[in-house]
């Protein structure tokens, strides 16, 4: 859960953004700005989500449970992502057993746990996306607030928002159907929009997803299909976070959670492993590790997950190393907006311990609190590979999960679609 960090009780809050919007005369105001425009001549757009923001659905018919508290069988699906009744002590052991993968080292693919079906709901629909919690609870909100402020001058949910929902747990290698599905959705999605190009809106881990998208489409379609990416928090290189998730699992920021719990569940998706730093950003003899014998670099990542004896994590590396060493161009405009000047994890240091237990002290360097700085920007190294132009936004003091309600962003993105 490498950019799940603030979906928690405490940390997750909704950030209610106040609007001043009306329309007269053809005019829409945000925050006191006029847009004009025929409002069938703008792009519509598609959201897609990052680490932790798709709805996940589940039923169960286990053969067995860890605890007798467990639920072994239900008759629907219910929402198991983000339902934080599941998120307390007892019951999160139960929680755990039914979202955690299991990796086949001979198909190199995972699965649920032994009865356990899931669904990610809501495909082309905004709703799941907005909310990961179909309550609308305000520590669920996700893309809400951009959502409602395109609501609010006219875009119509559905219909020119739209939503890409998929199984964050896992990477590009196993969500194939994925990158078929978005295609069509940007394709219908022009059509029904008087053939206006597509904005994609992508957050976090979404911003690599789209890129792997836009690398399999050819130059033409997507000089008709997309106007543009705009990404939030993009997380082009991976995090050094995805290190210490591996080590020493994450509390989601809030107080009540053990990292060492989680880990348990967090370290099962191969999407944490695609989130590793990059070497194409990482130096192969720089340090991320540190005991009081030995220094872990980046070359030294196999022996790492050998000490930490989960060799399966260097396997799911693997599986995932194509698409991280192929850091090629989209060829579409982009935007990237991100957070800067927030303690980042860049090393861990386990200063009372030989080998890799205990708690290491975290070395932090500069970034959103959850990506790194050299990864948040490491899209600008397309400014001189492909025609289209790239823009960066800094928003020094914005974390990773804050920008998506920043009054800044929704602005810069409002101003980009109805100027």
């Amino acid at each position: 859960m490498l950019f799940r960090r603030n979906f928690s009780i405490n940390l997750i809050i909704s950030c209610l953004l106040l609007f001043s919007v009306h329309e007269a005369e053809g005019f829409f105001r945000f925050r006191g700005r006029k847009y004009k425009g025929d409002e069938n001549k703008r792009s519509p757009i598609v959201f897609v989500p990052g680490d932790g923001g798709s709805q996940v659905d589940a039923t169960l018919d286990k053969p067995e449970v860890v605890h007798y508290i467990c639920q072994k069988h239900t008759k629907d699906f219910f929402n198991i992502w983000l339902n934080l009744e599941l998120l307390v002590p007892l019951v999160i052991d139960c929680w755990i057993d039914n979202v955690k993968l299991y990796y086949d080292n001979v198909t190199r693919t995972t699965r649920n746990s032994p009865g356990v079906v899931t669904r990610i709901p809501g495909w082309g629909d905004s709703e799941t996306v907005e909310w990961l919690d179909p309550s609308h609870a305000s520590a669920g909100a996700y893309f809400k607030d951009i959502g409602n402020a395109f609501a609010s001058v006219g875009y119509v949910r559905n219909v020119s928002i739209r939503g890409a929902p998929f199984d964050f747990r896992k990477a590009p290698n196993e969500n194939t159907q994925w990158f078929v599905d978005l295609k069509a959705l940007i394709e219908e999605t022009y059509t029904i929009n008087d053939n206006q190009a597509i904005t994609i809106i992508a957050h976090s881990m979404g911003g690599p997803m789209s890129l792997v998208f836009l690398q399999q489409q050819t130059r033409a379609w997507k000089d008709k299909y997309i106007a543009r990416l705009v990404t939030l928090a993009g997380a082009w290189a991976g995090s050094a976070k995805a290190v210490k998730v591996f080590a020493i699992g994450d509390d989601l920021g809030s107080f009540a959670l053990s990292g060492k719990t989680m880990r348990a569940e967090q370290i099962t998706s191969p999407s944490l492993a695609w989130l590793m730093p990059s070497p194409l950003f990482w130096k192969p003899d720089e340090i991320l590790v540190q005991t009081q014998t030995r220094a872990y670099t980046f070359s030294q990542l196999e022996e790492f997950f050998n000490d930490l004896q989960y060799p399966t994590g260097w396997d799911m590396m693997q599986d995932t190393k194509k698409y991280v060493m192929n850091f090629s161009p989209p060829d579409v405009e982009v935007h990237a907006i991100y957070g800067t000047n927030i303690s980042t994890v860049e090393k861990l240091y386990y200063r009372k311990s030989k080998g890799l237990d205990g708690t290491p002290e975290l070395i932090n360097g500069d970034g959103d609190g959850t990506v790194n700085l050299r990864s948040l920007q490491a899209c600008t190294q397309w400014r001189d590979l492909q025609k289209p132009k790239i823009y960066t936004m800094e928003l020094p003091g914005v974390d990773h999960m804050a920008i998506l309600s920043d009054s800044r962003v929704i602005k810069y993105i409002m101003d980009l679609l109805l100027k």
